[in-house]
């Protein structure tokens, strides 16, 4: 979805008209990036929380020619969804729901397993058997 289809998306939910549902998704996304550029998070409730990071200066290397190769500090920001926004990702429809509202089952006691079986010891042998006949041969 880019903004465009964003728009259209807040003018079929609210019914504003385009030029107002357009104001407000730009005035949003100015909003974000004047508070994180300012150093402080943004939090959405129910959606998520966006914040304001640092990354050093560094050394790297080229890819090709194997150079070093001075990387700046910069800034950038991270996203961590909401809580609300990650079950809405991951829930499955009613289903998950209803799964989540019944209680937990017990689970069945775990049967003993059976032993593993040891392969015998003529089958043990055998590569043995064959390396010490190559052996001979030489």
């Amino acid at each position: 979805m880019n903004r465009t289809e964003l728009v259209e998306a807040v003018v079929s939910k609210t019914g504003l008209d385009k030029k107002h549902a357009e104001a407000a998704v730009a005035a949003v996304a100015e909003s974000v990036v004047a508070e994180t550029k300012a150093g402080n998070k943004v939090a959405i409730f129910g959606f998520g929380t966006f914040s304001p990071s640092a990354r050093a200066a560094r050394m790297g290397r080229n890819p090709q020619t194997g150079a070093p190769v001075k990387i700046a500090a910069s800034k950038t920001v991270r996203f961590a969804p909401a809580s609300a926004y990650k079950e809405a990702l991951n829930s499955r429809g009613k289903v998950a729901a209803a799964k989540k509202a019944s209680p937990a089952k017990k689970a069945a006691p775990a049967k003993k397993a059976a032993p593993a079986k040891k392969a015998s010891a003529a089958k043990k042998a055998a590569p043995a058997k064959k390396a010490a006949k190559a052996a001979k041969k030489r």
